[in-house]
């Protein structure tokens, strides 16, 4: 029982597939009512006998359309070939078909199915009264407009449907891709401020620290002025404690960064972007001698060295060599306050290095007696942005103690392709968010597109196409075979009509064989119903009946007939009557 209880419960769930809203159930009871409503009364005057049973299945496949819809329309199709009473029916069912069936074979199938069966059922119904050829044509021309018609356009809606829900679909992915985006470039702009703070900022507090601890141990100050200096002094260090917090804090939030492009030209031009001590700088290799000048400036011996013939470098390599002598000017009066630094820019045939280089640093500078050093302070971003701009520029960047106790920060910066690192750094630094006022990148601007975004899907051809040339083509039949309906009509009627000079041209007495050849063929569609009218023809004889082209005097709803009544091979009589239709 349990098992007949599932497989009833399968069987209503696809044949009255839910869910059944309010609306939805109101809007079937309704229409299978009005559908059952419509057969009775046709069924009634065709005269078939089957109202009752065509109205009830009527409801029924109307129900049943929606879960079995290549059912329905099989159905469907047989009941019409019996009666017309499901002929509004087939609209609906060819409809429901043409917009749920799938795969074009399943419901080419189901439509060459159900006129093959209609058109069989109405031979068989028909047979001998209609010709077969006249119910196989009118049986293709309604089916093509009562279902196949129906059947194109519920499909050119449910695939327009389709595609208006997979644009909307596609709409909000490219809404949350681009919200996404958003994120990665303020996620990028904050890792670019955080980068620029630290090898900016960072460089110009410890030129203040060193210029105070210089001051600090001045003997022509007095001790209120050398105490002033040292308060700046600690507060440059507290500064620099604060700034390595808030650099972290937002190095911290920018991790969660997909890969991508990093800051490039574009964005590494912000803050503090070329300033030097003085504030002047060009951020590039031009701006590595203000940076010497400065820190000399604040009683550290730097020395330049060139080798080299100096070639171009795109602006993003020499901004990266610029940040490598920032970074590592700042280390040094950090680590090792008064120790000599040595800066080389060697040209290279391929690439240039950029060498900083510093002893172990000699007796603190700036310890007041009785005090104790400042603890230096260190946020430990610098060497890893530093390894990062120089990847965008396919360099590389080596640190480490040299054999003195000293320190050693060496980059490798290509000439070649250091324009695609560039555009790299220019799309990412057009990437910018709230925080710069710039604007963000469209997804043909992303390099291999958007990041994280799906791949667009291909392009589809309009679903109107096909479905109005197979409209144009279905009516197109429909037309041919109203025509050819028409045409077959009239010389039916023709072949069925005896014109008035050829009855008053025979003689009683001809030869049987001469009469019948001046008869037309006729056609049972027209004279079927003839047999056995008129006055009662001589005993023996066989009498053949046919319409006349002579209708004076009839009546609406008379036929003018002519009957001639063989008997022994001759001619034994003629009539000319007229009979109710």
């Amino acid at each position: 029982m349990d098992v007949i209880a599932r497989a009833w419960s399968k069987a209503v769930r696809t044949a009255l597939p839910g869910p059944w809203r309010f609306g939805l159930v109101v809007r079937e009871v309704v229409g299978a009512l009005l559908l059952a409503g419509l057969a009775a009364p046709i069924e009634v005057l065709s005269g078939t006998g089957l109202a009752l049973p065509t109205a009830v299945g009527s409801g029924l496949l109307f129900l049943v359309r929606r879960g079995l819809p290549a059912t329905a329309l099989v159905l469907t199709a047989v009941a019409s070939g019996f009666g017309g009473g499901t002929l509004p029916l087939l609209v609906c069912v060819g409809w429901s078909a043409g917009a749920r069936i799938r795969r074009v074979g399943v419901l080419a199938g189901s439509f060459a199915a159900g006129w093959a069966l209609m058109t069989l059922f109405g031979v068989l119904k028909d047979a001998g009264q209609v010709p077969a050829k006249l119910i196989v044509g009118f049986s293709l021309g309604g089916y093509l407009l009562l279902a196949v018609l129906p059947a194109l356009w519920g499909r050119y809606r449910a695939q327009r449907r389709a595609l208006t829900d997979a644009l909307r679909e596609r709409n909000e992915q490219l809404v949350r891709e681009h919200a996404m985006i958003a994120h990665q470039a303020r996620l990028r702009e904050r890792h670019r401020i955080a980068q620029d703070m630290h090898d900016s900022l960072g460089h110009q507090l410890a030129l203040i620290s060193v210029h105070t601890g210089a001051l600090e141990v001045d003997r022509t100050l007095t001790d209120r002025q050398r105490e002033a200096v040292g308060v700046l002094r600690l507060a440059a260090v507290a500064a620099m404690r604060e700034l390595r917090e808030v650099v972290g804090v937002l190095h911290d939030e920018s991790t969660a960064l997909p890969p991508g492009p990093g800051p490039g030209p574009a964005a590494v031009g912000g803050v503090g972007a070329g300033a030097g001590a003085g504030g002047v700088g060009t951020g590039g290799v031009d701006g590595i001698e203000g940076l010497v000048e400065s820190s000399r400036a604040a009683g550290t011996p730097v020395s330049l060295l060139r080798d080299g013939e100096r070639r171009p470098l795109a602006a993003s390599a020499g901004h990266a060599a610029y940040r490598v002598v920032q970074e590592a000017l700042t280390n040094a009066h950090k680590h090792a306050p008064g120790a000599p630094i040595t800066v080389a820019l060697r040209y290279e045939p391929d690439a240039l290095v950029v060498e900083v280089v510093n002893p172990a640093a000699p007796e603190p500078v700036g310890v007041r007696a009785g005090g104790a050093a400042p603890a230096v302070v260190s946020g430990g971003q610098g060497l890893t942005g530093l390894r990062e701009r120089a990847r965008l520029v396919g360099g590389m960047v080596h640190a480490g103690p040299t054999a003195g106790a000293g320190f050693r920060l060496a980059a490798v910066l290509p000439y070649r392709g250091a324009d695609g690192a560039a555009a790299q750094g220019v799309d990412a630094g057009s990437a910018a968010g709230p925080e710069t006022g710039a604007a963000y990148p469209e997804a043909d601007a992303w390099p291999g597109g958007v990041p994280g975004a799906a791949a667009a899907p291909p392009k589809r051809r309009s679903p109107a196409i096909g479905c109005a040339v197979g409209g144009v083509a279905v009516l197109a039949a429909v037309l041919g075979l109203l025509v050819w309906g028409v045409a077959g009509f009239v010389r039916a009627a023709e072949e069925s009509t005896v014109k008035r000079s050829v009855y008053d041209s025979t003689e009683l007495g001809t030869p049987e064989a001469e009469v019948r050849k001046q008869l037309p063929r006729g056609s049972d569609f027209f004279l079927r119903n003839l047999e056995g009218t008129g006055p009662t023809p001589p005993e023996g004889a066989d009498c053949v009946r046919y319409l006349s082209d002579d209708n004076g005097g009839t009546a609406w709803g008379e036929d003018a007939v002519v009957r001639f009544c063989f008997k022994d091979g001759v001619l034994v009589e003629k009539q000319h009557y007229r009979v109710k239709q």
